[in-house]
């Protein structure tokens, strides 16, 4: 039976992509805020800020959240004159 998606809702989208990139993202700061504090000469010798680090998650959060957001809102208005994503569901006899 072929389906297609009529509407994606933007705030829980984004909401939902926001946090899956802003926690991606701490697999990568924290390890590299550890070696660059580490490093001879302490936070200040990469040129950036200690802070701005540890801001990339919320930085990714509020990206995330807006690229989604906006990308839903297209696909909702590009639906009336398109369609909409369209697959095929089968039924599982168990």
């Amino acid at each position: 039976m072929k389906q297609q998606i009529k509407r994606l809702s933007p705030h829980q989208n984004g909401k939902v992509f926001g946090v899956i990139t802003a926690m991606g993202s701490l697999i990568f700061v924290i390890p590299m805020t550890l070696a660059f504090n580490a490093m001879p000469g302490g936070p200040g010798t990469t040129g950036m800020p200690g802070w701005l680090m540890l801001a990339f998650p919320v930085i990714y959060l509020v990206m995330g959240y807006l690229s989604v957001a906006i990308g839903c809102i297209v696909y909702n208005f590009a639906f009336s004159f398109l369609g909409g994503i369209e697959y095929e569901t089968v039924d599982v006899i168990e």
